[in-house]
């Protein structure tokens, strides 16, 4: 099993990759006039449980002129001039795509857990320090405990009930429902938004015992397989998901929500324009 002490081994970017990601950045910036004040790495890679033929998933939030927003008539369909959304075409290994600043401070005043996630990925392409230590104070004080919980339960429910059922599974799915399901553990008991490196779940809520053996001993398969194909139930994991989910739907939780003031975002917004 990959070293917790060396990240690198739990969420590999090859250095090729990562200048692959940087030139795609570099493009869009003179593509689209814009600039790039954050770029990460979502999905497996970030969450620590690739395999060695995943996908890079790389995710960003950039910011236009200050012309750019100042219109009569916001126009943001596909295609248009203030589409709010950057995506490039995905080949076989690059998916790349962002979000504009305005776009993201809305979803953040949501307590948008993908949003969320992204911020605190263990692998950053690109940032700007001051924006984006702004970006994650802003996300800290509109953070909603009860609406990301409801997201991760809602996660689990349908990967449970799409992959998990019967004898025969979706091995590496079990990583898409455990991972959710740590999360909402983590909201229910800590003060702060769940982690997004898999490994810190695990440490924090499942640092020994038999579920936990089973999940390193899937971890090590799916870290050095291409691909984890359908197999036999485990029953470990198995009966766990199926007693937490069960837990969590019979008896939701007291939790907080969001209590972040949008004056916040307004100011921010236009310091970052200016």
């Amino acid at each position: 099993m990959s070293d917790p002490a060396h990240p690198h081994d739990i969420h590999p970017v090859s250095d090729a990759k990562r200048r692959a990601v940087l030139v795609a950045l570099a493009a869009i910036e003179r593509e689209h006039e814009v600039r790039i004040v954050y770029a990460c790495e979502s999905g497996s890679r970030g969450w620590g449980f690739s395999s060695p033929d995943s996908d890079y998933d790389a995710r960003f939030v950039y910011v236009h002129k200050q012309p750019w927003y100042l219109t009569v008539n916001e126009r943001t369909g596909a295609g248009e001039p203030q589409r709010d959304v950057i995506e490039l075409p995905i080949d076989d290994e690059l998916d790349v795509s962002g979000w504009d600043l305005r776009k993201t401070l809305r979803l953040l005043s949501k307590s948008n857990p993908t949003l969320s996630e992204w911020l605190r990925s263990p692998i950053v392409y690109r940032q700007d320090d001051a924006l984006t230590a702004q970006l994650r104070d802003l996300a800290d004080a509109f953070y909603s405990p009860i609406a990301a919980w409801h997201h991760y339960l809602s996660m689990a429910k349908g990967n449970f009930r799409g992959y998990l059922r019967g004898e025969q599974v979706r091995t590496k799915k079990y990583l898409y429902v455990l991972r959710p399901v740590l999360a909402c553990q983590w909201i229910e008991c800590e003060a702060g938004a769940p982690p997004m490196a898999f490994e810190d779940l695990l440490e924090r809520l499942l640092p020994h015992g038999l579920v936990r053996e089973a999940i390193d001993a899937l971890l090590v398969r799916k870290r050095l397989s291409a691909e984890v194909a359908a197999g036999p139930r485990i029953a470990a994991i198995s009966d766990f998901l199926e007693a937490e989910i069960e837990r969590m739907q019979a008896l939701q939780p007291q939790l907080p929500a969001g209590a972040g003031r949008g004056e916040r975002l307004d100011e921010f917004f236009r310091s970052a324009l200016a």
